[in-house]
C-alpha cells in the first residue's frame, strides 16, 4: 500500500505551541506537567507528536510501503498566523518533513504546510519547498475551493504548482480567518455534523469546482486530489444527472465531466460500497489509498478494498499502481536542480 493521506504531529512546532494564548497550545497542568490543551482534550507531551520509528513499525506490520505526509488539521493553525509567524513554522515543518525522506528513502514523501495568510507567499514556499527531497506539492483547505470564485484567491499556487508539475492535496478545511468547524460542542452530534455531514458537503462543492468548473483547464500539469472519495459525488451523481436532464437538457451530463476529469479521490474512511460507486463513476485509475496515518484507517482501507467487488487489477491500482504513477510525474529534487543549472 502507498498511504496518500498520512497525518502528521509534527513536534518542530512544540515552541510555537508554549507561546500560544489560545487553543491549541501546550501549558502546565494542576500537576505540573506538560500538556497540549486542544478542542479535543489535554494530551501529554510525550503523546502529542508524531515519532517515526514508531511509525515505521506500524507500516512495516501493516505493509505499508510509503505514506505522504501532511500536518494534521488540528496543526494546520500555523498556516494562519501572520506571515512573519506562518512564514518561519511552515519552513520548520516542511524541513523536518524533508529530512524524514531523505533519512528513510522510500518511505515517506511528504505534502508541504504553506502560509496561506498570503498567497504569494504561499507560492514562492512551495517553490523552495518543492527543491527539497521528498517533497511532492502541498496540502490546502477544501474552502478554498467551495466555488470558482474562491478559487481565483489561489491561482498564483496553481500557477507555482503547474510549473513545478506538483501535486495539491485538497482537504477539508477552513481559509485563514475563517471560523472552523461549523458546529460547536453545544451541537447535539456535534461530531457526527462536522466530521461526516459538513465535511462531506463541503468536499462535494470542492469536486463541482474543480471537476465542472474550467477553473483547473490552465494547469494541465497540476495533479489534485481530494480526499473521502470527494465527498458524496458518487451516491448523488444519478441525481445530478436527473436534474441536468430536466433543467439543462442541452448540458453535457455531470457524470460524464467527473468521469472525464483528471482530479484523483482517495478511498480514507469509506467502506466497499462507496468505493465500488466511486469505481462506477470516476474509474479505478483515478481512486488512491488514504489512511489518516492510523492503524485503524490502514485496517479499515484494507478491509474495504478487500470487500469491494472490483476487480484484482483494479484493486492492485487503488492500493499501489496509481500513487506511484502519479509520483513518477513529480521531478525529484535533484533533476529540479539539474534543470535549473542547465
Amino acid at each position: 500500500m502507498i498511504d496518500m493521506h498520512t497525518h502528521w504531529r509534527p513536534a518542530e512546532v512544540a515552541e510555537a505551541l508554549r507561546a500560544r494564548l489560545k487553543e491549541p497550545r501546550i501549558v502546565r497542568n494542576a500537576d505540573g506537567a506538560e500538556v497540549l490543551k486542544s478542542r479535543g482534550g489535554d494530551a501529554p507531551l510525550a503523546d502529542a507528536f508524531d515519532d517515526v520509528e514508531f511509525h515505521l513499525a506500524r507500516m512495516n506490520h501493516q505493509g505499508v510501503e510509503m505514506s505522504v505526509l501532511s500536518v494534521l488539521g488540528s496543526f494546520c493553525w500555523i498556516e494562519s498566523q501572520p506571515l512573519e509567524v506562518s512564514g518561519p513554522l511552515c519552513r520548520r515543518v516542511n524541513d523536518a518533513f524533508s529530512a524524514l525522506c531523505a533519512t528513510h528513502p522510500g518511505r515517506f514523501a511528504a505534502f508541504a504546510a504553506l502560509p496561506l495568510v498570503d498567497i504569494d507567499a504561499a507560492a514562492a514556499e512551495l517553490e523552495r519547498a518543492m527543491r527539497l527531497p521528498g517533497m511532492l506539492g502541498a496540502q490546502l483547505p477544501g474552502n478554498f475551493f467551495l466555488t470558482r470564485k474562491d478559487a481565483e484567491r489561489v491561482r498564483p499556487l496553481l500557477e507555482a504548482a503547474n510549473r513545478l508539475r506538483a501535486v495539491l492535496f485538497v482537504h477539508h478545511g477552513p481559509r485563514p480567518g475563517e471560523a472552523f468547524p461549523k458546529f460547536g460542542g453545544e451541537a447535539d452530534n456535534a461530531r457526527r455534523r462536522n466530521g461526516t455531514l459538513d465535511m462531506q458537503a463541503s468536499l462535494s462543492s470542492v469536486m463541482v469546482t474543480l471537476c465542472l468548473t474550467d477553473l483547473l483547464t490552465a494547469y494541465p500539469e497540476v495533479t489534485v486530489v481530494v480526499h473521502n472519495l470527494g465527498g458524496n459525488i458518487p451516491y448523488e451523481i444519478e441525481r445530478m444527472d436527473h436534474r441536468c436532464l430536466l433543467d439543462t437538457p442541452e448540458e453535457e451530463l455531470p457524470s460524464v465531466r467527473f468521469r472525464r476529469s483528471k482530479v484523483f479521490v482517495d478511498c480514507n474512511s469509506f467502506g466497499p460500497r462507496s468505493i465500488e460507486a466511486a469505481v462506477a463513476l470516476y474509474g479505478a485509475e483515478r481512486i488512491v489509498c488514504g489512511t489518516d496515518g492510523t492503524a485503524f484507517g490502514v485496517d479499515w482501507t484494507r478491509q474495504a478494498l478487500t470487500d469491494a467487488r472490483i476487480s484484482e487489477d483494479e484493486r492492485e491500482a487503488i492500493l499501489r499502481g496509481n500513487a506511484a504513477a502519479m509520483m513518477a510525474r513529480v521531478p525529484t529534487a535533484a533533476e529540479r536542480m539539474q534543470a535549473a543549472a542547465e
